[in-house]
């Protein structure tokens, strides 16, 4: 049986280990080898704000780890905790977007439609918590994902990494 339910702080390890290896399986045709491997090492993992604020929720199968992911009423738009630059403040929804942050999904279970799972939970959670809108930071193998869930493209940028080496984003948004 699937289950969908809000991460604890013991699910992080666990978590970091399928967004590991989410991050590199799932971005073979997207992007190189080393974009994969450089935005896996200094961009993904757990932001553990979100778990402390529990807007981030995995989804398992049998005590096995599938996907997880989340929302934000915190102004970050991507990326893990050594990622940050100081306060992560509150945003105001009723003129600000909530977040939709770090959704991963095991390799051996893509294409099962947990991703959407996901971000249908997030995106009622956050408007119950009076957002209006949602916006995210989507890696390239998110997008079609994304589209599929009525998200629209607001613009595209692109990170630098150490390597010298750029990862294209696409920053999306969609009216809750």
């Amino acid at each position: 049986m699937i289950v969908l339910r809000t991460a604890v702080a013991t699910d992080i390890p666990a978590m970091e280990a399928l967004i590991t290896r989410s991050g590199i399986e799932l971005s073979e045709g997207f992007y190189t080898p080393a974009q994969a491997q450089a935005i896996t090492q200094h961009v993904f993992g757990v932001d553990t704000q979100l778990v402390a604020d529990q807007t981030y929720f995995v989804i398992e199968e049998a005590g096995q780890l599938l996907a997880c992911g989340g929302w934000s009423k915190r102004a970050t738009l991507f990326g893990a905790d050594r990622t940050k630059l100081g306060a992560d403040p509150l945003l105001d929804p009723v003129t600000q977007p909530a977040r939709i942050r770090a959704f991963f999904v095991h390799p051996q279970a893509a294409r099962r439609g947990l991703g959407r799972q996901l971000l249908e939970h997030c995106s009622a959670a956050a408007a119950a918590g009076g957002f209006r809108r949602l916006e995210l930071a989507a890696t390239l193998p998110g997008v079609p994902l994304y589209q599929a869930c009525g998200f629209s493209e607001i613009e595209t940028f692109e990170i630098p990494l150490p390597g010298p080496i750029k990862v294209g984003l696409v920053r999306m948004g969609k009216d809750i």
